[in-house]
This record gives C-alpha cells, structure tokens and sequence, in this order.
C-alpha cells in the first residue's frame, strides 16, 4: 500500500496550497488553471446524475497530486449538492476504490 499512503500525503502537502476549482458549466468540466494551462474533470448530466467522464493534467504536473484534489473537489460538490455520480472516468473509480467514503454517492451501472 506505498502508493495509497503516498496518494494521501500528496493531497495533504497540496490542499494546504491554494488552488482555485472552479465548475466552468459551459465547458462542463470541473478545472484549474496552472501556469496558463488546464487541469480538469469532464462531466455531463444523464437523468439528473453527474456523470464523471474524463480527468486530465498536462504532462508536467502529473505525480503531484492535482488529478485527487480534483477528483475530491467534484466528489465533495456531489455530496453537498446531493447528487448521484456516475463514474466513467478510471482515474475516479480507482480514487473511489480507495476512498470508499463515496462510495454512497455512486449510481451502479
């Protein structure tokens, strides 16, 4: 389990940071902008449901942890907004897998 205790501190030192998420409903992605690029979670609405379809960080950000802040920030929004997701994206299942307190919030297909 290195990679899970590694997964974890990784979103500690970084949630400490400031990141600005923002949910851009016209692109339907979930995004942050870094260095004048984009980190971002795709989304679409299927009967009322979130449907997590795609999680994406450029190349030189990758291995630091924004892919989970992410990914926990939409799961986070899902809760408080009470809505049910429905996950396409591996990334998610697998950030999901190992954290099952959302497993609640999952439509099964």
């Amino acid at each position: 389990m290195v990679k899970f205790e590694r997964l974890n501190a990784i979103e500690k030192i970084y949630s400490a940071m400031e990141y600005n998420i923002v949910n851009n409903k016209e692109r339907s992605r979930f995004e942050v902008t870094l260095n004048g690029e984009y980190a971002f979670v795709d989304y679409r609405w299927r009967k009322g449901d979130l449907a997590i379809m795609h999680t994406e960080v450029p190349k030189e950000y990758e291995g630091k942890g924004i892919a989970a802040l992410m990914v926990k920030h939409v799961l986070e929004y899902a809760k408080k907004e009470h809505l049910k997701i429905l996950v396409y994206c591996p990334y998610t299942a697998m950030y999901i897998k190992r954290h099952p307190e959302y497993n609640e919030l999952v439509v099964k297909l």
